[in-house]
Parts: structure tokens; sequence; C-alpha cells
């Protein structure tokens, strides 16, 4: 008799429960908007969190909800932007692009090893023996982690052992930033043409036998730029991109080409005082 009153009792309060959890759902449902699907799956399912969203259905529930327009996906062509906002009824939304950049431009062929790393192919593990093997201790090491991380085919490795970003593939994941133990992987707005191509630290033209492109801080640049545009800190120029800088004149004094204009169409464009770099080969180990 207890055994069937515990039944009885079990069953009743699941019964119970049951009941209730049907009154809920009812009563606190709320309908997805259907609109959400279909943007999704106009969405590249890159799902890279580029846009700031973790995903490409949060990034779709947000465009249908009004926060954000379909041209933050950095992903998408145009044209995807444009079926997204026809399909809405909303604007497409200016955004700019925006890239991973590398800091350095010191390749095997301006750039001395000190000594020879011969762990596994990493430029993580050869930072863990002191440093690496790069006579500039703030070089890329150019052992291609940034290419192998990258899940969009956007970074290649040159034949100067130095990475080459696709700014037409790259969908600033930020995993390039991540993996690179030298810190030389930022991310930027397409139109921040004024470049500094140098991590290098130290002063005077001494740096030079390391790195034949490599900032010497003379400070020229800064003094070209208009308006406190470019300030020298840490022996690096440094430029403020919340200020008005479409002028190329803070490049053409830079002996060294250390900082650079990024050209839509040209591409990497240095001053006319930088010496041209015609070596193709690697360069000789610095001396110990």
């Amino acid at each position: 008799m207890e055994l069937l009153t515990a039944v009885a009792a079990i069953g009743g309060l699941t019964f119970l429960l049951a009941s209730l959890l049907i009154v809920a759902n009812r009563r606190l449902y709320v309908e997805e908007d259907l609109r959400i699907d279909v943007v999704e799956e106009m969405l590249p399912h890159a799902n890279c969190g580029a846009c700031g969203y973790p995903g490409c259905r949060p990034f779709a529930e947000a465009v249908v909800a009004g926060l954000v327009p379909p041209g933050k996906c950095s992903v998408s062509n145009a044209e995807g932007h444009r079926a997204i906002a026809d399909y809405l009824g909303i604007a497409v939304g200016e955004q700019v692009k925006i890239v991973a950049r590398l800091a350095c431009a010191g390749g095997s062929n301006v750039a001395r090893q000190r000594a020879h790393y011969s762990g596994s192919a990493s430029c993580v593990a050869a930072a863990q023996v002191a440093g690496g093997g790069k006579a500039c201790f703030w070089g890329c090491l150019g052992h291609g982690d940034c290419e192998r991380v990258c899940d969009f085919d956007a970074i290649r490795m040159d034949s100067h052992d130095l990475p080459v970003v696709d700014t037409t593939k790259c969908t600033a994941c930020g995993d390039c930033v991540e993996i690179c133990p030298k810190d030389l992987f930022s991310l930027h707005p397409e139109n921040h043409r004024l470049w500094v191509a140098c991590k290098n630290q130290e002063e005077g033209d001494g740096v030079l036998a390391a790195c034949e492109v490599a900032c010497t801080a003379c400070g020229r640049c800064a003094m070209d730029a208009p308006g406190g545009l470019i300030v020298m800190r840490d022996n690096l120029p440094v430029v403020d991109y919340s200020r008005p800088h479409a002028t190329a004149e803070p490049i053409q004094r830079c002996p060294t080409g250390a900082i650079v204009w990024l050209d839509a169409q040209a591409g990497v464009v240095k001053g006319a005082a930088s010496k041209k770099i015609l070596r193709h080969g690697a360069l000789p180990d610095a001396p110990t």
C-alpha cells in the first residue's frame, strides 16, 4: 500500500510539474523573427567573430533587430550586403573593412640572424629560446605560425620568410594577432594609409647592422607630419589615426622606408629618400 501511495505521489507531482512547464512555455514563449533564418543563410557562415558577434547567427539576429547594418560583416562582399539590405528594406551601412597588418618588413634579404634555431618550426617555440634567432629582437621570426592559423588563407609566407596579408581574404578574425609571439600583427581599417612597418625600439644607425629597413628613430616623419599627426614614443613613430592623415608627406624623408604609405592600387609605397632593396638572397649572419 505504501508503495502504491509513493508511486501515485510521484506521478501526481510529475503531472503537476509538466502542466506548469506547459503553461509557462505558452505564456513566456517569444516567437522568433523568421527573417533571422533568411539573413543567416545570406551570410558567408565564416563564424569568424570579426563583426563583434560570436558567430553568423547572433550577427543575423542583430541585423534583423536593427542593431548593426549588414555592411558590418567584413567577410561578405558588397553584393551580399546589398542583398540583405534589400531583403530587410534597410540601409547597407558604410563600413570600412578591417584587416590585419604586420609591423615588420625585415625579411631574410634585409634582416640578419644572430643564431639559427633548429627546433619545432614555430615562432612560438622559437621565441622561447632567447627570443628566437633574429638579430633584431623585435623582428618577425618567419616560421609561419600566422599562416597556419589563418582559416581564410589570407596569409602567405613570401620568399624572404615574411608574412604577406591578402586583404581581400582577411576577415580581421584576430587569430594572427593572438598567435604572434612578437605582437607584430594588429587590426586596422584599410583607410589607415600611413603605416609604421617596424617595432624596433633601439635608437641610431647602429640598428641597421641587424636590419636594413629598421626605424632608426631619426624623427623626420614626426617633424614632417602636419599638426602633431605623428609623435615619437619608445623610439618609434606613432600615428594618431583619430586625426586626418590623407598625406604621404611624412614618409618622404624616411631613410630606411620604415614608415610607408599603403596605396589601394599601388600597394606599399616608400618615400623618395629610402634606399632601394635589390638583394634577393638572405643576408649573412650578424657577427657574434
